[in-house]
């Protein structure tokens, strides 16, 4: 098989003589390859990320120089939103809100789930394809429709949804309650029943192939941890996902349809509104049983990638791997019984918040036992310092020290103090925000060659990783300190407050890291896409791993395996095994005569 990459590279229609000849808009619009497939969330997700990384460094400009004039928010909000460059409260809000809903959904959970499920089920598990490539392309396109829908919000009159990315009532039900609530919000809680519905489809079509299409000797502890990983956070999404769905459309209803799920006795500006018998906590209720669960939707795709590359660039067996997996199953369980933490301040019985603060301290031990396990990965290991490599390290880096805080916030009588501050803000950063990134670019380091048959430029990668990690932290770290000052988030200035004006200058320096880190962002972007096409031409098997995908020829073909499916001799973590000369032995070589198998 020629090691050539023609096809995806150069945009030849190459395709093999058993399989009918493909157009441009079948191959590479509307495809039913999982390869390409992965490729189309990719990228969309790295331009969904460009525009919530933009929006971000907006607003953290207006909070390090409030009430200055910026010519570029003039030119980006336009003269209603940025009067004279001065940017308007109300988009403030709408920016923040956009910002996290974009992040959250449309990033890391589609851009990283879709990607690395897509590409990465079939070819570790032994697949030819998806089990329904046809449902794929649809998950996929529902996706692209969504995010449409949601960038359309952006240009309604009144401005986009403004009520946060959790959109609790009154001021994401009532139409009238601010210029953010109107049709800008309408579109925001479409754009989200149309990824539900894409996210359902692509979550079914993963478990469907990983309990269908394992090849021959494929057992579930032969399993790679990515798969392990994304078959769980599909499954929480098949549970969760509905739920969200089910508040977007009693939230469809209270604004549209005159009924009061969420709303009662609300007067504004001295009008008594007819709303009777709702409760805004039963929206907080639907949407964090979703909004928990989602959080590990969004790590634990990351901690699988990472668990892969650790293992293969410290060229040992990964350290407790059925303790990985069993750590990942509990993670999957507690995740759906401690959405009450998010809701301390409600007014919940303390009763409640005792179980709520019990099962979220209780999720810090399987969490821990990943954590520990990747350490010890690394312990004494002949370790290959890429890029990939770089970012998973800094991907356990940021989920400890995002976890640490979790633990405060996870206790009931320590949250009152800090909830709604900065240092919420500043943990869910880390540990979600920060962690899921990295285990997206460590994967996109890593497995860009098995996408495109060409290699990233690694020291442009060393860059990325030095100036994407020191600006992190500095973002993240000192809002730690503002919060615990007490600053409260979502506020657009806090020049009102002489009680913060000695926190400004934190703003500032906050903002700095910010403005450096998203610039160095390019640099990963101009990697990224003049590697597509000018990189170095990747080799087969350029890390020298264990996996099945590796065992794929370069060149793209229909069916992944040109000839017959390979089968499954060993587990995946065959590094420095003393009975082989070679330093690694893949999935598909076949055992010795004596040789025993690892315990794992």
């Amino acid at each position: 098989m020629s090691a050539e990459a023609h096809g995806h590279d150069h945009g030849h229609d190459h395709e093999h003589e058993h399989h009918h000849k493909d157009t441009f808009i079948t191959k590479y619009i509307f495809s039913i390859d999982h390869k390409m497939i992965a490729k189309q969330y990719l990228i969309t997700g790295i331009i969904m990320g460009i525009i919530g990384i933009v929006m971000s460094l907006l607003f953290r400009m207006q909070l390090a120089w409030p009430e200055e004039s910026f010519k570029i928010f003039n030119v980006l909000l336009g003269d209603k939103f940025a009067p004279d460059g001065v940017m308007a409260n109300d988009i403030y809000l709408a920016l923040v809100t956009i910002h996290g809903t974009i992040m959250v959904f449309f990033v890391l959970t589609a851009g990283l789930s879709g990607t690395f499920s897509n590409l990465l089920i079939p070819l570790q598990i032994g697949a030819r394809d998806m089990a329904s490539g046809f449902m794929n392309m649809i998950s996929y396109w529902l996706f692209f429709l969504s995010a449409v829908v949601m960038l359309c919000s952006l240009f309604v009159e009144a401005g986009p949804a403004s009520a946060g990315w959790t959109i609790y009532p009154p001021l994401s039900a009532l139409p009238q309650a601010i210029p953010g609530s109107g049709t800008g919000m309408t579109l925001w809680l479409v754009s989200m029943a149309i990824f539900i519905a894409s996210s359902l489809m692509g979550s079914l079509n993963y478990i469907v192939t990983v309990i269908n299409l394992r090849t021959k000797g494929m057992s579930m502890t032969r399993l790679p941890l990515t798969i392990w990983t994304f078959f769980v956070t599909a499954i929480i999404g098949v549970i969760s996902f509905p739920v969200l769905l089910s508040a977007a459309l009693l939230l469809i209803f209270d604004r549209s349809f005159g009924t009061s799920f969420f709303l009662s006795d609300i007067y504004i500006a001295g009008e008594v509104l007819h709303y009777q018998g709702g409760s805004p906590v039963l929206f907080e209720h639907l949407f964090w049983f979703l909004g928990h669960p989602e959080v590990y939707i969004v790590i634990l795709p990351a901690m699988g990638l990472v668990s892969e590359i650790m293992a293969t660039n410290s060229r040992k067996p990964i350290f407790g791997y059925r303790a990985m997996i069993m750590s990942v199953l509990a993670i999957a369980f507690l995740s759906t019984i401690v959405w009450g933490h998010h809701m301390f301040l409600s007014g919940m019985n303390p009763f409640l918040g005792s179980v709520f603060t019990f099962t979220t301290l209780l999720i810090a031990i399987p969490s821990a036992v990943k954590a520990f396990n990747w350490i010890t990965t690394l312990w004494k290991g002949n370790l290959q310092f890429n890029p990939a490599m770089l970012f998973s390290i800094g991907m356990v880096s940021t989920f400890i020290t995002g976890g640490l805080t979790g633990i405060i916030l996870g206790d009931s009588t320590l949250d009152i103090n800090v909830h709604d501050t900065y240092f919420v803000i500043a943990h869910f950063h880390l540990v979600m925000g920060i962690s899921a990134l990295y285990g997206m670019f460590a994967g996109i380091y890593h497995w860009f060659p098995k996408m495109y048959g060409r290699m990233l430029n690694k020291n442009l990668g060393y860059i990325h990783f030095w100036v994407t990690a020191v600006c992190a932290y500095g973002v993240f770290f000192p809002m730690h300190f503002i919060g615990l000052a007490g600053l409260p988030r979502r506020y657009y200035t806090n020049t009102n407050f002489p009680l913060f004006d000695d926190l400004q200058n934190v703003n500032v320096l906050i903002t700095t890291f910010a403005l450096v880190g998203g610039a160095f962002q390019l640099v990963f972007l101009y990697n990224f896409f003049s590697s597509i096409f000018y990189g170095k031409k990747a080799v087969q098997n350029p890390w020298k791993s264990t996996t099945l995908e590796w065992t794929t020829p370069v060149e793209h073909i229909h069916g992944n395996w040109p000839g017959e499916i390979p089968h499954v001799y060993r587990w995946p973590y065959d590094y420095s095994n003393p009975n082989h000369d070679v330093d690694f032995v893949p999935q598909n070589v076949p055992m010795k005569e004596g040789e025993e198998v690892l315990h794992h």
